[in-house]
């Protein structure tokens, strides 16, 4: 039988003009992480029309046992275009890739460990929305978690408003004694463990709910919440979990989400909340209205806000641009021994 020829012509365009991308660890982004600069950086990006074409619904494809995630975002500075995966395996363990692309060019310009950059995304941005929502004065915080998410959302919340005291509850007796410790060393704030939902609702001005139960049940009772709190919740993201109930729901006046559309149909809490007939969608705004100041009379007007948050590609893309610029400047990024080929808007690509 003949053998395959073997073709010799075939040779990459080089020399495109785009730099050689660099990788950032996740060790790196927690080192240039400035927990105001990020929230601004947000905040700049969300100040601006956010066009439902740069920031498409998040796509999830479905193997045996395993899951990937795929949000794109086109920031609308013109700069940067990317996309973070995130795979989940069999064995429970998940993996985040983000890749930036230049708009101008076309090339890539960094791959950067997504881990510690959705913990800092989802943390920003529920504290620029707080930022835009609450008073400025020191409230009373309650934070029900003790992850890292949990830990996060204090670090980012502390750095536009301090508040007067911190209240934590988690099924673990350890893990909120040991989360209370570190942070009223951390930050000299009276950080106080108790034993129920109950008593960090009951003390709140601001409750931030951070953790799912493992029965995907709510875990904390809306007939708790008071007129004049805000709460935050972001530990349910998916159309099987569950962190709030239908009751949170029907008594906030108004629900900011980072995308109303998806949290509103593909969240569990709130298809919970459509099964048993529940109306919500004349209380719905985006964070892209909140930070632009288009809603800011009915949030004067309303008793008892909720932001609702499922992360969306913008924040994913903003902050890897924020954590490049960082590590490049402090010379933490990695260069990458990775030249892609760029295929031209004229002409034919000649490979074969």
């Amino acid at each position: 039988m003949p053998r395959c020829p073997v073709a010799t012509d075939f040779e990459p365009e080089r020399g495109s003009g785009v730099a050689a991308p660099v990788f950032v660890s996740a060790s790196a982004a927690v080192k240039v992480l400035d927990w105001c600069a990020v929230i601004d950086h947000l905040r700049a990006v969300y100040s601006r029309p956010l066009e439902a074409k740069a920031q498409p619904p998040r796509l999830v494809t479905q193997g045996s046992g395993a899951r990937l995630r795929t949000l794109t975002a086109a920031l609308p500075t013109d700069r940067i275009v990317g996309a973070k995966l995130m795979a989940s395996s069999r064995l429970k363990r998940t993996a985040y890739l983000v890749v930036l692309f230049d708009q101008q060019e076309g090339g890539v310009i960094a791959l950067l460990d997504g881990n510690a950059i959705t913990a800092c995304r989802t943390a920003a941005t529920t504290a620029l929305a707080l930022d835009c929502i609450v008073r400025p004065r020191a409230p009373r915080l309650g934070i029900l978690g003790s992850g890292m998410e949990a830990r996060a959302h204090l670090l980012a919340f502390a750095a536009i408003r301090k508040p007067t005291e911190v209240r934590v509850f988690s099924p673990s007796p350890e893990n909120r004694a040991a989360f209370a410790i570190e942070f009223t060393q951390r930050l000299g704030i009276p950080c106080r463990a108790v034993d129920s939902p109950a008593a960090v609702v009951d003390n709140a001005d601001v409750l931030i709910a951070a953790a799912r139960s493992r029965d995907e049940t709510p875990i904390f009772g809306g007939a708790l919440l008071r007129p004049g709190m805000t709460v935050a919740s972001v530990g349910s993201t998916l159309p099987e979990q569950r962190e709030i109930d239908p009751e949170t729901i029907a008594r906030s006046d108004l629900i900011i989400a980072d995308e109303p559309a998806e949290v509103a149909t593909k969240t569990g809490d709130f298809i919970a909340a459509s099964r048993i007939g529940l109306s919500f969608a004349d209380k719905m705004a985006s964070l892209n209205d909140l930070v632009r100041g288009r809603v800011a009379d009915r949030l004067a007007e309303a008793r008892l806000v909720l932001f609702k948050s499922i992360g969306a590609g913008v924040q994913d893309i903003a902050v890897a641009e924020f954590m490049l610029d960082r590590a490049v400047k402090t010379g933490l990024a990695s260069e990458l021994p990775l030249e892609l080929a760029i295929k031209r808007g004229t002409g034919e690509d000649r490979w074969f």
